[in-house]
């Protein structure tokens, strides 16, 4: 329960000097006054230094870590079928059928799609606690249902239900920990969200290994995701709710209680001016969709969406796809192909994590997509007729692993984070689901058409098509996206958003 803060001891001593001065004679009176003034003046300026001064980010800590589970999640799901998928389709009798197999793959990105088209509304109904509950739920279901498939069918309908909770968790995350966050560390925490997830994709493959020589095993590694869903749904129970949302709902006091578990109780006072900049009087209002896509907000949201489809368009998950092969010809056994991206994918995400409040989310995403445009053109040298022998394959694989390492750096982390940030609070739920559904649609488009454009279009061509687009990244980097490193999101929210 949140207890209301005393008044400043200065106050008090105040009164007390007004009732003894009463009692003396006018000199002593003007004697106590300055003495008095002096003593107030100090005192107050010893309670303004906790409001100065940074809260401590261990407070916070807690809170992330949890909330990342679902990331972690989200990872783990992703890469779980990659190496079990031949057992898979043996056992439940679709072993060579391309079709079957893709399906397995895909319906779990159908229903990511539809869990993120829907997690703002849910994150803004129920609050983003027990939006991280409902996203742990079809994980857990599915994940059972999959475990104990006898049939293409069931596995299918389990891949859904897990898709469905892993949409709907990467934009609440980016939520919430965008929204407890001290904004001194908001960048660190906001790279633990693509940490947790390059240790969930490492999690499913190391899961995994044992699949070939064990029967049934691939069931194991459905029945292992279970335990950190459940883990999410339980420790959620006593993780503060976002103080943003419960003073959206207008339950001002709980908002206090949030901050104070989240901050300490001398930063509740300083928080909660900061929430009240901006006007909030329409918040309660319902959003929508057409308020996402012209007027006010046009912007904002226009920006989000550009930088994921900048992000999937870039060719990173073509790269992840395509990896194995490349690596294959090197002569490189995949698991040992797959433990490379891995160390390439979370290396870059740490040194991520340490620029990002130091150096900014700006300076990060133009280098990184610089990189990743410069990846691919070693690339592209290495498929050309210039090229050859060892030389070609060698070029290949550096380029390969650059460009995850430079897309760790700074695309991929970076518009999760930035985009919590830049929206309004009145939208940002709703927006974040907008974004993200752009996201794994065009996901799924580059997953489908990729193969085959390759074989139509060449390695060169596509490679540079992906260079292209990289380039184009920068520019649109440079012109379209603000600073937010250091600022709280009510600063962020007045210099973007055009005053009606």
């Amino acid at each position: 329960m949140w207890v209301r803060q005393r008044e400043p001891y200065s106050m008090y001593k105040r009164a007390s000097s007004r009732d003894y001065m009463n009692t003396t004679d006018m000199e002593s009176k003007e004697f106590v006054d300055t003495l008095d003034m002096e003593d107030n003046s100090a005192l107050l300026q010893k309670s303004m230094v906790p409001e100065l001064s940074n809260p401590s980010w261990r407070l916070s800590l807690p809170h992330v870590l949890v909330a990342t589970i679902s990331s972690f999640l989200f990872g783990y799901h992703l890469g779980v079928v990659n190496e079990p998928l031949e057992s898979i389709s043996a056992d439940l009798g679709f072993k060579g059928n391309a079709l079957a197999e893709g399906l397995v793959v895909s319906t779990c990105l159908g229903g990511a799609f539809l869990g993120s088209l829907f997690s703002g509304w849910i994150a803004d109904g129920v609050g983003r606690r027990r939006a991280f509950q409902l996203c742990a739920l079809p994980m857990i279901i599915g994940a059972v249902m999959s475990a104990t498939a006898k049939t293409l069918a069931g596995m299918l309908i389990g891949r859904l239900f897990v898709g469905t909770g892993m949409g709907l968790g990467p934009p609440v995350a980016s939520l919430y920990v965008t929204e407890v966050s001290p904004s001194f560390v908001r960048g660190t925490y906001g790279s633990f969200i693509q940490i947790a997830t390059c240790l969930g994709l490492m999690g499913a493959l190391l899961v995994g290994i044992p699949v070939k020589e064990i029967a049934g095993w691939w069931r194991v590694c459905f029945w292992v995701s279970t335990i950190p869903a459940a883990i999410l749904a339980l420790a959620m129970v006593f993780c503060a709710e976002s103080p943003h949302w419960l003073h959206k709902q207008g339950r001002t006091y709980e908002a206090e209680a949030a901050f104070e578990k989240l901050l300490g109780g001398s930063h509740v006072k300083t928080a909660m001016v900061q929430l009240n900049k901006v006007d909030s009087g329409d918040e309660t209002d319902a959003v929508s969709l057409s308020e996402l896509f012209y007027g006010r907000h046009f912007r904002v949201v226009f920006i989000g969406s550009t930088l994921f489809a900048l992000q999937q368009l870039s060719g990173i998950n073509a790269v992840f796809y395509f990896s194995s092969t490349v690596f294959k010809s090197a002569g490189v056994p995949s698991g040992l192909a797959n433990a490379f991206i891995g160390i390439a994918n979370i290396s870059g995400s740490v040194v991520a994590m340490a620029l990002m409040d130091k150096v900014g989310r700006k300076v990060l995403l133009l280098w990184s997509f610089f990189g990743m445009a410069m990846a691919m053109a070693v690339q592209v040298v290495a498929a050309s007729s210039y090229s050859s022998g060892s030389g070609s394959l060698y070029l290949s694989v550096g380029g390969m692993l650059m460009f995850v390492l430079t897309f760790a750096l700074g695309a991929g982390p970076v518009p999760g984070l930035l985009l919590p940030e830049i929206f309004p609070g009145r939208i940002r739920a709703k927006a974040m689901a907008v974004c993200m559904s752009v996201h794994w649609v065009i996901n799924f488009f580059v997953g489908l058409l990729f193969l085959q454009l390759l074989e139509n279009l060449g390695p060169q061509l596509l490679y540079s098509m992906f260079g292209t687009v990289c380039m184009m990244a920068v520019v649109f980097v440079k012109r379209n996206v603000v600073e937010t490193k250091g600022k709280s999101l009510q600063e962020i929210e007045i210099a973007l958003l055009p005053q009606e």
